[in-house]
């Protein structure tokens, strides 16, 4: 656990089998995972931002999907974002019109880019009998796209295109297209 220059606590969970990139800038997966102890020796349990989700709907805010954790870089939006048997599921779009989004696209699309993080505040949490402290309620602020994860789990998953490399690959089907006419009726490319 890390506290941020806001106050807020944050989460690392390293991207993987649990997020997934698609359409070049659609992202979705797991933001968190109950049950299991990260490196600061954090557990959030079942249930635990059931409550903060209710109050965000209640009151029409969204939480915010941000760049390593600083408020200043937005890079996107969640549209979906909900508790399963799993943990934390979230969905949602990177904002490839901004530079920060495109930078953040390619890293995830390189691979150089593989976590999430939840910055949070706690509201009820205690200590179990190995130490562990159990995150029972949370406040859930923002997920965020980061380099470093404390939750090995929670990972991305497969990887889109991004609309700049659809771009590309339908450019080279028009010049190989191109090609093949022009080999076609002038001999050999």
């Amino acid at each position: 656990m890390m506290t941020s220059d806001y106050g807020l606590e944050t989460k690392f969970c390293r991207l993987g089998e649990a997020i997934t990139v698609s359409d070049g800038c659609r992202i979705g997966g797991y933001a968190s995972l109950f049950g299991l102890a990260d490196q600061g020796g954090d557990v959030v349990v079942a249930g635990a931002y059931r409550r903060s989700l209710a109050r965000l709907a209640a009151e029409g805010r969204a939480v915010k999907m941000l760049w390593q954790h600083d408020p200043a870089q937005p890079i996107g939006v969640w549209d979906e974002i909900a508790e399963d048997a799993r943990g934390l599921r979230v969905k949602g779009r990177i904002l490839t019109e901004i530079d920060k989004g495109r930078e953040a696209a390619a890293l995830i699309g390189a691979g150089a880019i593989d976590g999430l993080s939840i910055g949070y505040r706690t509201v009820t949490a205690e200590k179990d009998a190995k130490g562990l402290r159990l995150l029972r309620e949370v406040e859930l602020w923002e997920v965020s796209l980061v380099t470093f994860p404390m939750l090995s789990e929670a990972r991305v998953g497969t990887k889109g295109e991004t609309p700049a490399d659809a771009a590309l690959r339908e450019l080279a089907a028009v010049f190989d297209d191109a090609r093949r006419k022009l080999a076609g009726r002038s001999g050999p490319a």
